[in-house]
């Protein structure tokens, strides 16, 4: 991998990652049409860690006020119910579905679920499960905002969380589309799944570090951190932008852009321009 690809790639994962239209996917097409192939889970893992960074960022507060009022409630400084202390607990047993399927699975991940026929029917597929989520929730009278969260609600956006394991799902997709199912608003569920992303994340992130730090064959870490430093700077821009274009517009957009985008997809792997 060169330095121009890193950099295309930064910027794809920046663009990408909390839209719903699967960051995984979109590096996995760029990278073939480089030339060079599937940049790999590994890549896509630590590039993430750009954008999870952006996150911290741009949540820093929210992010502080969880983890400082979670702690106290674990010492009986504040109540166990304190909406911030509920939040910390509801982030870590969401996390724990994609933990334990990510570790389990992780052969899998890295190799059968990154086919382009299995991404490309994803993009579709989902792009039809987010439709039908965002009309569902144009038809809920009074959304649910974030401190109503149950814990079988925040269980079940851990489900969905899981399901961004497959390249084409996105994680923001899957846990977004959950959200407003279970009739939360498009902010609740979009500020609750890039919260909900932390730790998953950084831990795939961080893990993917260690692992390929001890290949025999040594990583490209000017490449590697040139895209996650690029990846970190657009991402900042765009979660700014997608917390207030959702505020006043549905995910139609998306949608359609997803349908586009897995048949272009399937219209090249079946011509063999792109190799599965």
């Amino acid at each position: 991998m060169g330095y121009l690809e890193a950099i295309v790639l930064g910027l794809v994962q920046g663009l990408t990652e909390f839209l719903p239209i699967s960051s995984s996917a979109h590096l996995s097409i760029v990278g073939q049409l480089f030339g060079t192939g599937d940049p790999g889970a590994a890549f896509t893992a630590i590039s993430q860690l750009g954008t999870e960074a952006a996150v911290l960022v741009f949540f820093f507060r929210d992010i502080v006020q969880i983890i400082t009022q979670w702690a106290l409630s674990l010492v009986g400084r504040v109540p166990r119910n304190d909406p911030e202390a509920r939040m910390g607990w509801l982030v870590i047993i969401g996390s724990i579905p994609i933990g334990v399927l990510g570790f389990t699975l992780q052969d899998y991940i890295e190799t059968d679920l990154r086919s382009l026929w299995l991404t490309a029917t994803m993009l579709l597929v989902f792009a039809l499960v987010i439709f039908a989520a965002d009309r569902f929730a144009s038809r809920v009278a009074r959304p649910k905002g974030l401190r109503e969260i149950t814990w079988r609600d925040g269980i079940l956006y851990g489900l969905a969380q899981s399901l961004a394991l497959i390249p084409g799902v996105s994680r923001s997709g899957g846990t977004i589309a959950a959200g407003l199912f279970m009739g939360y608003s498009r902010e609740t569920a979009a500020r609750y799944s890039f919260l909900l992303a932390i730790p998953a994340v950084l831990g795939s992130g961080f893990y993917q570090v260690l692992k390929i730090s001890d290949n025999t064959v040594p990583p490209q870490w000017g490449q590697i951190w040139v895209a996650t430093g690029i990846a970190f700077v657009v991402a900042l821009a765009v979660i700014a932008w997608f917390m207030r274009y959702i505020t006043t517009h549905t995910f139609t957009p998306f949608v359609i852009y997803r349908i586009a985008l897995a048949l272009v997809l399937f219209a090249l792997l079946g011509t063999g321009v792109l190799v599965a």
